[in-house]
């Protein structure tokens, strides 16, 4: 028997007899493109060398006496039938196929499997043995049709559904990113911005609603110039008037905050719990620390208020702060770095540029009563909400924030699991059909972290290569299937009664 690298990359099991230093090619049986095709060709090569020595032929794995053959046998078909399960399965438990839209699916799921551009998805359904994959003239027009008819409204409102099975959702985080284009020109949608990834390409802002688990609700794109405080109350508006929802608590961080954005806020209905700049608590904690003083302890939590906005606009906030020795470790980290810059600026062997702890006047240099002042509230972080002492106590104010890392985890998975940056895209219609086809397989990807413990990509990692291997043998066809094991047995086991073997 003898295997060789073929100029594709795969591998050919030949049968060969050598005499005299000659070796001369009995017969080809076929070419493997992975393991599993490989181990069924071999099988099949020793039970031909078997024939032709004249023994009796052996069972196939299981699969039952063959006659001998008098054609060789061939792989006729390969297909990752148990992975596709898994992903169909939870794409139907998602409620996702009230899109209805085979094609639609199909992109979706191979997102989940292997991120690429539109064209290569077609690669990926070949390589899984996709039954009955689309043309790429059918993706398009799939994708047109996804905008056409607000597919993603659908989507929402499944993924809604799902969120509430259990019960009402009483708290939603919100939080926004950046995607860039590797484009020259800016449009209507992609502008120059402020980059959290500090770029200057064209970008958009994509704002993300989730629930408390991570699990996405809303998805929406704006210009790449628009302040991340003006995205908040589109999405929140859009989110209740397509779930009629009212009684919600919305969480964000500090980028939110700003007094007409809580306004607005608090003027449309929502609840709402903010992250502080820690700029603020010298004002906010003056009064408590010159009567109780600064002394706290890990975990304590002090509520102080704060007039937000002027005129006829200014409200009174709640404002919750909290003490962690373990923040206080990061922000001294990260505090003795912005004082060693401020040092380099004054010595003359760093430019100045928006450097904390900097004071310019006659020459630069640093300004240690700020650094001092700084050192006081190390550790300290706030808090500002709408939600009475009866509503929410402190200690939930905190506990509800800290929940915030979901959606950061979220965005992550996004960015890295499923490369939902659109850099093939370049209208606003495709770029949007782009992230709802994102936004599905992001749900996906949660639900199936949710069920299993399993990230998306070791669930794609197990499963894919376990396939379904079909062999024709003088025109009888007979599948063998690779069963199983380990941790892709752990996965299936955790997904059941909804995927079977």
């Amino acid at each position: 028997m003898r295997k060789v690298r073929t100029a594709s990359g795969a591998t050919a099991v030949q049968i060969a007899s050598k005499t005299r230093g000659v070796r001369t090619i009995v017969e080809h049986l076929g070419s493997a493109h992975d393991d599993e095709q490989l181990a069924v060709l071999v099988a099949i090569a020793r039970e031909r060398i078997a024939e032709l020595a004249g023994h009796v032929p052996f069972d196939l794995d299981g699969l039952g006496a063959t006659p001998p053959a008098t054609t060789a046998p061939t792989v006729t078909g390969s297909r990752s039938r148990l992975l596709w399960d898994v992903l169909e399965d939870a794409y139907a438990r998602l409620g996702f196929d009230a899109v209805g839209n085979d094609t639609f699916k199909k992109l979706v799921l191979a997102r989940v499997v292997e991120p690429t551009s539109k064209a290569d998805t077609l690669r990926v359904w070949d390589e899984l043995g996709v039954p009955g994959a689309p043309s790429l003239s059918t993706v398009w027009r799939t994708l047109a049709r996804s905008v056409e008819q607000d597919w993603r409204s659908k989507i929402a409102a499944a993924a809604y559904a799902h969120a509430t099975r259990s019960g009402p959702l009483t708290v939603v985080l919100y939080d926004v990113t950046t995607l860039y284009f590797e484009a020259e020109r800016e449009d209507k949608l992609r502008k120059v911005g402020m980059s959290k990834e500090r770029r200057v390409d064209p970008q958009i802002l994509v704002g993300l609603l989730v629930d408390q688990g991570g699990f996405p609700l809303e998805v929406h794109e704006f210009a790449g110039n628009r302040g991340e405080t003006l995205t908040l109350l589109p999405v929140l508006d859009q989110f209740r008037e397509r779930h009629s929802a009212t009684e919600v608590v919305v969480v964000a961080d500090a980028g939110m905050l700003s007094a007409a954005n809580l306004n607005r806020l608090e003027d449309a209905g929502f609840g709402f719990i903010v992250g502080s700049r820690t700029s603020s608590a010298p004002y906010d904690l003056a009064e408590h620390y010159a009567t109780v003083g600064n002394i706290v302890t890990d975990g304590e939590t002090v509520e102080t208020t704060r007039t937000m906005g002027a005129g006829v606009n200014a409200r009174e906030r709640r404002v919750v702060w909290q003490y962690s020795h373990k923040r206080k470790i990061r922000d001294n980290i990260t505090l003795n770095k912005q004082i060693e810059r401020a040092e380099q600026i004054a010595a003359g062997t760093r430019p100045a540029k928006k450097d904390r702890f900097v004071t310019l006047g006659t020459g630069p240099g640093v300004n240690w009563a700020r650094v001092e002042k700084a050192r006081e509230y190390i550790g300290l972080k706030g808090y500002v909400t709408n939600l009475s002492t009866a509503t929410a106590s402190a200690a939930e104010i905190v506990a509800a924030y800290h929940d915030l890392f979901q959606v950061e985890a979220t965005f992550r998975m996004a960015k890295t699991d499923l490369r939902a940056r659109p850099m093939f895209a370049s209208t606003a219609d495709s770029i949007h059909a782009h992230l709802t086809v994102v936004f599905c397989a992001l749900a996906i990807s949660r639900h199936l972290y949710k069920t299993t413990g399993v990230t998306v990509r070791r669930i794609v990692r197990a499963l894919r290569p376990l396939r379904d291997v079909t062999i024709t043998i003088d025109g009888h066809e007979l599948t063998a299937t690779t069963p199983p094991t380990g941790e892709a047995a752990d996965i299936i086991a955790a997904l059941r009664p909804g995927v079977g073997h």
